[in-house]
């Protein structure tokens, strides 16, 4: 189902459409990640269209030890538990976020709540699932007691603050500048250069969705009018070659080739280069060019643009992710079926953190408006008459 027309989506409508699209897409993605479109198509005997199994079968306990997870059958991943922890946080703050709340309320969350784990099997801290860029958080805040907004200095450089921004462009939801702001300032505790660049373009991105009338060009023009150095350039680059392509199969190939020049992982996912995930001004992530990528490609129709992020490959779960809270923040319909799997076989209910995350808009958007008035007045009074 392509997005509805203009005015006709809400604001609660856009917001669960972004983040359960965000969930599928990481579930769908997750079993997935890390192969090459061709590797995915030997094992599944063609191209993914739906959920499946683990990769390894029965043996996914023991046949990746750094990485014991139950990935797929509806399992969602460290994305949407990343996602829906920074969900808590606005509930508990009820204001715009920054470095400092992550080191307040995200922090004691991952690390003191046991919550039910889908890939565990098993209720655990959510410290015991997330990988070990996200364990930085908690290594570097709790424990080294660093200054927050200085805290994701030294951290691989990766999607790893960008794969869980969608709430922050929500919030924002129509401002994507100031999407942009907050989320760079919400990132500077996870990550730096353009880890932290690509989470507020996709901040920036999903506000840029949820606008009355938007489409993928316009979503794709306002991160180009924010974003900075290589991300900026890598998002050029691929979106203009996706917009040659209205099937994600003649596109896998052509994304992966725009998007290389600036992906300091290398064509090998699992043995990435030597240059890889370090600060540069030159390069960008791959994940958020190319989940941008496929939402130009399927036109910001759900379905298509998740699963050419799945079939794509490498990173493919944050792909996923980003790419389908971007259509369903567009307003392109999450299938019920998906949906309702991903829920029952996580143990998630993926609608009631987009409930909270509107009400919480709301009363966000309210304080903005006194606030704004607030300066408008102050600065009438020191303007005096024109």
């Amino acid at each position: 189902m392509t997005p509805k027309g203009e005015g006709t989506v809400t604001l609660d409508e856009r917001i669960t459409g972004a983040l359960v699209g965000a969930a599928v897409g990481d579930a769908l993605g997750g079993p997935v990640e890390g192969y090459s479109p061709e590797q995915i198509t030997e094992r599944h005997g063609g191209r993914v269209h739906g959920i499946v199994g683990p990769w390894n079968g029965d043996a996914w306990r023991t046949a990746r030890p750094i990485a014991p997870y139950h990935k797929g059958d509806g399992h969602v991943t460290d994305d949407t538990l990343m996602t829906h922890a920074l969900v808590r946080v606005y509930a508990t703050v009820r204001d715009h976020l920054d470095a400092y709340s992550v080191a307040e309320h995200l922090v004691p969350d991952l690390m003191g709540t046991p919550r039910w784990v889908p890939e565990l099997e098993a209720e655990a801290l959510p410290l015991q699932r997330i990988f070990l860029a996200e364990k930085w958080l908690v290594a570097r805040l709790h424990y080294g007691h660093v200054d927050p907004r200085e805290a994701g200095t030294g951290n691989i450089v990766n999607c790893g603050a960008a794969m869980y921004m969608a709430p922050v462009g929500l919030v924002n939801a129509a401002n994507p500048a100031a999407a942009y702001a907050e989320a760079l300032d919400v990132a500077g505790a996870h990550q730096s250069s353009y880890g932290r660049e690509a989470a507020g373009v996709f901040a920036a991105a999903v506000a840029a969705a949820c606008a009355p009338g938007a489409t993928p060009a316009s979503v794709v023009d306002a991160c180009l009018a924010l974003a900075k150095d290589g991300t900026r350039d890598a998002v050029a680059a691929v979106c203009e070659v996706a917009a040659r392509h209205t099937d994600f199969e003649s596109a896998l190939a052509p994304l992966r080739e725009a998007v290389a020049p600036y992906d300091t992982v290398g064509p090998d996912y699992r043995a990435p280069s030597l240059g890889a995930r370090r600060p540069s001004r030159l390069h960008s992530i791959e994940e958020l060019p190319v989940a941008l990528g496929m939402l130009v490609v399927a036109g910001g129709e759900y379905r298509h643009a998740v699963l050419g992020a799945v079939n794509y490959g490498r990173d493919c779960d944050s792909i996923a992710t980003m790419a389908g809270a971007l259509a369903g923040a567009l307003g392109s319909e999450v299938p019920h079926d998906w949906a309702k799997t991903v829920a029952e076989s996580s143990r998630l209910d993926l609608d009631g953190p987009a409930r909270t995350l509107a009400e919480v808009t709301r009363e966000i958007f309210e304080r903005d408006v006194r606030r704004r008035r607030a300066h408008e007045s102050a600065y009438a009074a020191l303007a005096g008459p024109r």
